[in-house]
């Protein structure tokens, strides 16, 4: 996908590296300008042997092949270095936010122009780049300064897709409490479950379980929430996924309160 205005692309934005999961050599992994925007389509694979499992806020294992898409394209996420340094108040609120400058952010907002809203080339709002990038009080101030949480990008990302994926738990729980959609399925073939699983967040899983995300959802691949917990020997998650299963079994067996 073209970038057709520079400005703004996150090209000054730190963060973590998020690992590719496709064949190097697979064509689709690669776009014709050269930004590496990735399909998303969740395979399956054995992960290293010694690699512990990330806590649940950190990036997923860098050896995993698991095809997966970031969302965020190498230029989006940094990856591209800038021509000129820029300063804060060259950046677009869409970086501000993603970045977390909240008092430049505001000043933004006091323009005016409904930029709280305001969508980028690829239908991203400021809410979602902050929700990307795991800037909880970015995401809490944009929530109450009337942000709306159920606006979906080009390709159906969300607010809540994004924060799963990053495992952002506490984000995952702002976002819900707005009623978003917890089974939102987007283009890149996933949910924010099966994101959260992917990513080996286990609070984030609990969470998302919790408020009733649906576990029978299949990526473009087939694979359940649980086939991609056991597929990649995530433990810890298979567990959570188990123990609410047992839980929903339970309940359906407790007869109901006799009138």
């Amino acid at each position: 996908m073209e970038h057709t205005q520079p400005a703004e692309d996150l090209s000054l934005i730190q963060q973590p590296s998020t690992p590719e999961f496709g064949d190097p050599e697979d064509p689709r992994d690669e776009s014709p300008d050269g930004s590496d925007t990735v399909v998303l389509s969740l395979f399956p694979c054995t992960p290293e042997p010694g690699n512990p499992e990330p806590d649940a806020g950190s990036s997923s294992p860098q050896g995993s092949s698991l095809k997966h898409s970031t969302t965020l394209t190498n230029r989006q996420r940094g990856n591209e270095v800038s021509a000129l340094p820029a300063t804060l108040d060259s950046l677009s609120i869409h970086q501000l936010a993603a970045q977390g400058e909240l008092s430049q952010l505001k000043e933004h907002l006091r323009k005016g122009d409904n930029l709280i809203n305001k969508p980028d080339e690829r239908g991203f709002t400021p809410l979602i780049w902050a929700s990307a990038f795991g800037e909880i009080e970015t995401v809490r101030f944009l929530l109450e300064w009337g942000a709306d949480p159920h606006i979906l990008a080009k390709e159906r990302e969300s607010a809540l897709s994004l924060a799963s994926t990053g495992g952002y738990t506490d984000i995952v729980g702002l976002l819900l409490e707005r009623d978003v959609d917890i089974n939102i399925y987007d283009w890149n073939g996933g949910t924010p479950l099966l994101y959260a699983v992917r990513g080996n967040h286990v609070k984030c899983v609990e969470a998302l379980l919790a408020r009733g995300a649906d576990l029978t959802t299949e990526a473009d691949s087939g694979y359940t929430p649980m086939d991609l917990a056991v597929a990649l020997g995530y433990r810890k998650v298979q567990q959570v996924i188990e123990n609410h299963i047992l839980k929903l079994f339970q309940s359906n067996l407790v007869p109901a309160d006799p009138e």
